[in-house]
């Protein structure tokens, strides 16, 4: 059984963790920590995992964390950096929830998340989580960095036509919109029912912490420079990101755009394009570690309109994390993500 430990086992991805953890059948949660909650039961915080996880909240520490086999961090930016390297020279795998690995630039960590890097050798080793590109690598992978909910839903939305450069890759448009658990679990004023109840806005348009992270990841993938434009929302939900993708048709009139996407991602397990003329609704993919796409070129105009949805706790955080670990450690990719979607 893979030993694992959760630090910031408080938040909501990681009580995500928990839940799909507690199920999976190679998986036997070994630690889960808190400095604010420990002493106290999990279950007790959580009641929805009452009957299936016995473990109370502990204080971090090296010596019982270097008895996992992989730890996972689902904490705030700037946790995960400062631990790592300890538990890596004593053997522990990683995966960070957080994006203290996701770009490869110290400089731009720097700017984008307000303070230098503690370890930046470890940013150039980091396998960046997204299976659908990195499969391979993330095999013999010690260290992963888990990618961004919105990153992963417009880099999965927009991969194969980046890779085949079918589009202008200078003005790509990501319109984006997420549930409140997108923003964690903390008492904010902004994040209030009264305040987000009936309502519906944009922000970081002047820039936010995923846009270098989608750049780098396209610009990995085509091996050019991208220009995109990416404008986050705020909806009144709990759960799920979709994400509108915009761009300027640059293929022949040939090209099947749906035929492009199905034979792409035909042997993905968490990737469903939709059939041809569909409008992927973030409801169908609650609760699951899936991500559903459309493809459009409306009018068989220039621009082709891609719709991508998942939900920003599964597929978004800790699914993920959880189909990164499988591969991690050789088992099959699905085991313990084979949770159907909540309907309605």
């Amino acid at each position: 059984m893979i030993q694992a430990g959760i630090i910031g086992g408080t938040g909501y991805t990681g009580v995500e963790l928990l839940r799909i953890l507690t199920l999976h059948p190679e998986v036997q949660i070994h630690k889960v920590t808190s400095r604010a909650d420990a002493g106290k039961r999990v279950d007790s915080l959580y009641p929805n995992l009452r009957g299936y996880v016995d473990a109370v909240f502990t204080e971090p520490s090296m010596e019982s964390l270097a008895e996992c086999d992989v730890v996972f961090f689902a904490t705030p930016n700037g946790t995960a950096m400062r631990m790592a390297e300890p538990l890596l020279e004593r053997g522990v795998k990683i995966i960070d929830l957080a994006a203290d690995f996701r770009l490869t630039d110290p400089a731009a960590w720097e700017h984008w998340y307000g303070e230098p890097h503690t370890c930046p050798r470890l940013m150039q080793e980091a396998v960046y989580g997204l299976p659908e590109i990195n499969r391979e690598r993330l095999r013999n992978a010690r260290l992963v960095a888990n990618p961004g909910c919105y990153p992963t839903a417009v880099q999965l939305g927009l991969l194969p036509l980046v890779e085949q450069r079918l589009i202008r890759l200078d003005s790509i448009i990501a319109d984006a919109k997420s549930g409140v658990s997108g923003a964690g679990r903390k008492a904010e004023i902004p994040m209030l029912m009264s305040e987000t109840g009936e309502s519906f806005k944009a922000y970081g348009v002047k820039g936010h912490r995923h846009l270098p992270e989608i750049r780098q990841g396209l610009e990995q993938a085509c091996g050019e420079p991208v220009g995109l434009t990416f404008v986050p929302h705020l909806v009144p939900m709990i759960r799920g990101i979709h994400a509108t993708i915009y761009a300027q048709w640059a293929g022949s009139d040939a090209t099947d755009l749906q035929s492009l996407y199905e034979t792409r991602y035909r042997d993905e397990p968490f990737v469903d394009v939709l059939p041809e003329g569909s409008h992927p609704d973030t409801r169908n993919v609650r609760g699951s570690n899936r991500c559903q796409i459309a493809a459009h070129r409306p009018q068989g105009g220039n621009t082709v309109v891609i719709l991508s949805v998942i939900d920003n706790l599964v597929k978004g955080a800790a699914g993920q994390a959880v189909q990164n670990m499988n591969l991690m450690f050789g088992l099959e990719e699905m085991t313990g993500l084979r949770a159907i979607g909540i309907y309605p």
